[in-house]
């Protein structure tokens, strides 16, 4: 017999296909099956049909096309032998769908099948309606769908009842001819059938309120009578499962009861008895009791139960909680969290368990239970708890220790009372976790301790001591540096001693040596090594004594490699240096911050964020998004894209906005004056110290430069010659600036991201106006190397663009070395059209390669 034919047996094409080695091998040995079936369809086999549409699920199954045999199912159907319909059927529901357009054909063959004499093949005619049922289907089966329900047999009522579920989720108009029968189920002996109609029940309840109504009123005393013959009823082999009868039928009734009970005072009251008669007499040391007793207290917690029955069931998820099995403790501390709401006092009596669960070994108990803390923290017990939370913060696991620390800060803000417990509490969890704290956090703190005068000695003393333990914790390290530079003087003096306090002595020497090895330290950042410095220049004026040490601390910093770090070296020192008489004026300690529009505006950047999360990043087409380090997301535009950087997935840097602490320190990193926007203008000693002696530009008359290659516009200011306070010795002696000498082009940040920094500086020569030579230095701000570093560049046509070999092709890590490389552009449209260019940089960073790209919008003008 040819082994392709269609007298095949299901058994030989199914060992042929599992004898293939390739899957090249078994799509040919599908192929050529398919092509024997085609031709039996086109033969009209009548002998094999059945067998090839075994063959064709088998096929179907494997994920190979077989729409060609659907009309032979619907042949298989029409037959009048039972082997022939089953088999028609079965393919009926494996190979088509309710969308299919031919399913329409069989409707009259399910008709007749529905009204047959056989129960077979109206067993089969229900499990096919019940599956692949249409709501057209459904209206016009479901009056033989509603009599079969009425029917004696109980394995036709049961297949009944679950295609009249089928039925009235395709055609809710259609649920109220079935409220009769399906109540009348629930009188039904067989458990079969009551697990069929108490789901039909349930269902009609979801998709009609007149249902709820007629089986509230019609069905709740049956129900209950149910639930006390299952629960009560002698052993029964048929039903058992862990000695409990019939598990699934208790669950169902109970689902029912709580749809049933929910909003309705009088059916609830009438359901009491019996739920805690379920809840007290139900075991728990099997799985399938633990199933009915969650069930039952999901039950007491959906409708109006009385108090005492909440308890009882709030008092079963405490037993849970102590089960061995994970998955129990689980759903225990969900309904708990539920719980909450209905009787808080109640779960509050297993805090204690509570607070176990959030030490358990598994990541998803301890952070569901931390979430139910955090519900149960109040003004009563919010101090034992946070002293609980943070004893355990200090042994949790490294990978628990950020959702942790976020929560016992919300706590610690929320529910403090008193500005010293505050304070204590924050610093304990900063020396514990001061790297998993976020910035706000800190910021909050600060504030703090600027509004509590009376306060403040002690609070500048507390972080000297929590600094000598905890020097690595970033946060607590910001914190210090901020303290010691505002409140030095009563570290040193003692000044505001509380009685709590043990005396101790600490000398100007000493409070230089914790900000030098703040600014050494290997763990600081480029923001705490800034923030050190301004500490330390303030220090300079304070405590006299120590300003030469401070001086040469300061000048070791003027050959930094990091730009920002050698900016405010520079600037400091000449500070120290030649400006004496206004250095004091400069330094003195900081207004008190007004903690009121700080939590304002705190409230409404998480406002800002929860609605930037759900609306999604937009911006409308032919813009570009602005960001403060000069990469821009661009519009679609018809530059010519050399290197492929046009895909709309690449993520970009978002812009943040200031947050006014880093305004007042002077730490903005993100938005230095390198970025290559001019200050405003203006004469004023304070705006003008950091600049450097930069000429002040006002935009007058602005000129916008359009380009025509999809860039956004520019704007090209007209410069004036102001004057200039001359703080750093680095202007003409006349203090002024001409406006007719050659321009002097500022740097500028090309990029920043979390991980990376660029920096371009700009060279003209003068005979060459056309031609700008950029100097690029890359800078590593991760704590990991990177290796293979390549930069590339794109720009439009009018441009064209040089590079040089880089310095290195290894980035060292935490900003400790840099790569550079010049580039020369020669812009063939100068004067007319501005600079514009995309960047890409690929490196390898633990042996994975890595891609950041962006556009820079933010060359100087007059490039």
């Amino acid at each position: 017999m040819n082994p392709f034919s269609s007298g095949t047996r299901l058994r030989d094409m199914i060992r042929a296909i599992r004898a293939c080695k390739t899957a090249a091998e078994e799509r040919a040995v599908v192929r050529k099956e398919c092509a024997a079936i085609r031709s039996a369809i086109s033969e009209n086999d009548q002998d094999y049909r059945h067998r090839n549409i075994a063959k064709l699920m088998f096929i179907h199954m494997l994920g190979y096309p077989t729409h060609f045999g659907q009309m032979e199912c619907l042949k298989l159907i029409a037959s009048a032998g039972f082997p022939e319909k089953r088999i028609g059927y079965l393919g009926l529901m494996l190979l088509l769908d309710e969308r299919q357009e031919v399913l329409m054909l069989v409707t009259n063959s399910l008709k007749q099948d529905l009204n047959h004499t056989n129960q077979y093949i109206v067993g089969l005619a229900l499990c096919a309606l019940g599956n692949i049922c249409s709501a057209e289907m459904a209206s016009d089966l479901a009056p033989e769908v509603e009599r079969l329900l009425l029917t004696r047999d109980p394995n036709i009522k049961k297949k009944a009842a679950l295609c009249s579920i089928r039925i009235i989720r395709k055609v809710p108009d259609l649920a109220e001819n079935f409220l009769s029968p399906a109540a009348s189920l629930l009188k039904e002996k067989h458990h079969g059938v009551l697990i069929a109609g108490i789901q039909l029940c349930t269902d009609l309840c979801k998709v009609s309120a007149d249902a709820n109504k007629h089986l509230r009123k019609n069905c709740t005393e049956g129900l209950i009578r149910i639930l006390k013959d299952v629960s009560n009823s002698s052993y029964a082999p048929e039903y058992d499962i862990g000695g409990i009868t019939d598990p699934f039928l208790h669950i169902r009734v109970l689902r029912l009861m709580r749809m049933l009970g929910q909003g309705d005072a009088d059916t609830s009251e009438y359901m009491n008895d019996i739920l805690a008669q379920i809840a007290s007499k139900t075991e728990s040391n099997k799985n399938a009791g633990n199933a009915i007793l969650y069930e039952c207290v999901e039950t007491i917690m959906g409708i109006e139960a009385t108090s005492g029955l909440r308890v009882l069931a709030i008092n079963i998820l405490g037993r849970f909680l102590s089960n061995r099995d994970n998955n129990i403790r689980y759903v225990a501390l969900n309904m708990l969290m539920k719980a909450i709401a209905v009787d808080s006092q109640a779960v509050q009596r297993h805090r204690t368990t509570i607070l176990e669960c959030v030490k358990d070994s598994d990541a998803s108990i301890r952070k569901r239970a931390l979430e139910l803390v955090f519900l149960l923290v109040n003004d009563t017990n919010a101090k034992p708890l946070t002293k609980e939370l943070i004893d355990y913060l200090e042994v949790s696991d490294q990978d628990f220790k950020g959702d942790l620390t976020a929560k016992i800060c919300s706590i610690i803000e929320k529910f403090s009372q008193e500005k010293k417990w505050y304070i204590d509490q924050m610093l304990k969890v900063l020396s514990l976790a001061g790297s998993y704290v976020k910035d706000d956090v800190w910021h909050a703190l600060i504030v703090a301790i600027s509004n509590a005068p009376d306060l403040q000695g002690y609070s500048v003393r507390s972080l000297y001591k929590a600094f000598q333990t905890s020097f690595e914790q970033v946060s607590l390290v910001r914190v210090v540096v901020w303290c010691i530079g505002e409140y030095g003087e009563m570290l040193v003096g003692n000044v505001g001693v509380l009685e709590v306090e043990e005396p101790m002595t600490v000398t100007e020497s000493d409070t230089v040596d914790v900000l030098e090895a703040c600014l050494t330290g290997h763990s600081s950042d480029i923001t705490t090594r800034s923030m050190s410095l301004i500490a330390l220049l303030k220090l300079s004026s304070r405590f006299p004594p120590t300003s030469e040490r401070i001086k040469e601390i300061i000048t070791v910093h003027k050959g930094s490699i990091v730009l920002e770090l050698q900016q405010r070296a520079i600037e400091f020192n000449s500070i120290i240096q030649r400006h004496d008489n206004i250095k004091s004026s400069l330094v003195e300690r900081m207004p008190v911050l007004d903690e009121s529009a700080y939590m304002v505006k705190k409230a409404n950047s998480s406002q800002e964020n929860i609605v930037a999360v759900k609306s999604g990043q937009t911006s409308l087409a032919g813009t570009s998004i602005m960001l403060p380090n000069g990469v821009g997301k661009p519009p679609a535009a018809p530059l010519v894209d050399l290197l492929d950087l046009s895909s709309d997935d690449t993520p970009v840097p978002t812009s943040t906005s200031k947050d006014f602490l880093h305004d007042l320190l002077g730490i903005d990193l993100t938005n230095s004056s390198s970025s290559g926007i001019a200050p405003s203008g203006g004469t004023d000693i304070l705006m003008d110290l950091l600049s450097i002696g930069t000429p002040v530009q006002s935009d007058i008359s602005p000129k916008t430069v359009s380009s025509n290659q999809g860039f956004a516009p520019t704007t090209k200011p007209t410069p004036t010659t102001v004057q200039v306070v001359d703080l750093l010795d680095v202007l003409p002696s006349n203090g002024s600036v001409a406006g007719d000498q050659s321009p002097l082009y500022p740097s500028i940040t090309a990029f920043q991201s979390s991980t990376l920094k660029v920096m371009f500086s700009f060279k003209k020569h003068p005979e060459k106006p056309q031609v700008t030579e950029i100097h690029a230095t890359f800078m590593n701000l991760s704590s990991d190397a990177y290796t293979d570093f390549v930069f590339q560049a794109a720009v439009p046509k009018f441009i064209q663009l040089h590079l040089d070999p880089a310095s290195s092709n290894h980035l060292p890590a935490n900003g400790n070395g840099t790569i550079t490389q010049t580039l020369t552009a020669t812009n063939s449209q100068h004067g007319q059209k501005s600079l514009a260019m995309r960047i890409r940089m690929v490196y390898e960073v633990n042996n994975q390669e890595k891609l950041e790209q962006g556009q820079i919008n933010n060359f100087p003008p007059g490039l």
